[in-house]
């Protein structure tokens, strides 16, 4: 993949299925815990809630292989299908974020997904909140990683 093969632009609600499966492929391929929702249920959650987030995908010859989703604090979503992590994908769609809310943001990620924490890292997020997981429904250990303009890496 060339970077003229990535095409970043805003999800329209069309784009759901694909990203749902994107996130199913992408969750299931990770060091996480086992989802607790089926596809289905994945796919109706992002449909009923598009709009109430900011949300970009990627793609490359026409087919969206990864996605962001993110409010003005947050980045509630970011998944690459594994068929085309480590091709600069992720990191494209952390730039958008970056790039829209320049002032910071936060994210969760899993404790026992260390690629996770690496990537984000590596671009500039630094960890900023452990918790036992008691809080989300797989109930795993999760931390709290934020963005803030200015941080190694975080130029937008």
């Amino acid at each position: 993949m060339t970077p003229t093969d990535l095409q970043l632009r805003p999800a329209t609600p069309a784009d759901v299925p694909r990203i749902a499966a994107v996130q199913v492929a992408a969750r299931a391929g990770a060091a996480m815990p086992p989802a607790i929702h089926p596809p289905a249920e994945i796919r109706a959650h992002l449909a009923a809630h598009f709009g109430a987030a900011e949300s970009w995908v990627a793609e490359v010859g026409g087919q969206v292989v990864g996605y962001a989703r993110f409010t003005r604090t947050w980045l509630d979503d970011l998944y690459v299908d594994p068929a085309h992590q480590g091709r600069g994908v992720g990191s494209a769609l952390l730039d958008v974020v970056k790039a829209r809310h320049p002032a910071g943001f936060s994210l969760w990620v899993f404790e026992q997904n260390v690629a996770a924490r690496a990537f984000y890292t590596a671009h500039g997020l630094v960890e900023r909140e452990h918790t036992d997981g008691a809080e989300n429904e797989e109930r795993a250990p999760d931390l709290r990683m934020e963005w803030r303009s200015g941080s190694v890496g975080g130029s937008p």
